[in-house]
């Protein structure tokens, strides 16, 4: 649980480098105390939780339609681990699908965000979610009954 001064650890993962590049300028320019951390696919990403000196994120966004592993595989991944398994997942795809998103989120995803084509909409999904997670962060609720989707 956070506490009172406390940065939130957000993980962005995404192939695409346009994307990652407007998501984390949308970020920066939140009011959210908060810290991203990029990687371009999902072994990327699990090379970097397993490193021993790697902090648990409070908060992990990953594209479904990656090279070498893609998000659903990573998605799997991160639920099977004791250390990660409560930590909540946004999928961030372009897809949507019904199917993709009834899987993801039958699958532990905490919340489905198709990417917004507008940087208003993206800094506005984001800001949405990252107070939502700051508030279950600092509350006692259980995120694991949480889920949301965003079209």
């Amino acid at each position: 649980m956070l506490e009172k001064g406390d940065r939130l650890k957000v993980i962005l993962v995404d192939d695409d480098p346009d994307d990652r590049m407007l998501f984390e300028e949308a970020f920066s320019e939140l009011r959210i105390e908060s810290a991203l951390f990029l990687f371009q696919n999902g072994l990327e990403l699990l090379n970097h939780l397993y490193s021993p000196e790697t902090a648990v994120p409070d908060l992990i966004f990953l594209d479904l339609n990656m090279p070498i592993m893609g998000g659903m595989e990573t998605l799997e991944n991160i639920k099977r681990s004791e250390r990660y398994a409560k930590v909540p997942i946004a999928i961030y795809s372009t897809s949507s699908h019904e199917r993709d998103i009834e899987d993801t989120l039958a699958r532990g995803a905490n919340i489905y965000i198709t990417k917004p084509a507008d940087y208003n909409k993206l800094k506005k999904t984001l800001d949405e979610v990252l107070k939502i997670q700051w508030q279950y962060s600092t509350s006692h609720l259980k995120l694991e009954n949480f889920v949301m989707v965003i079209e």
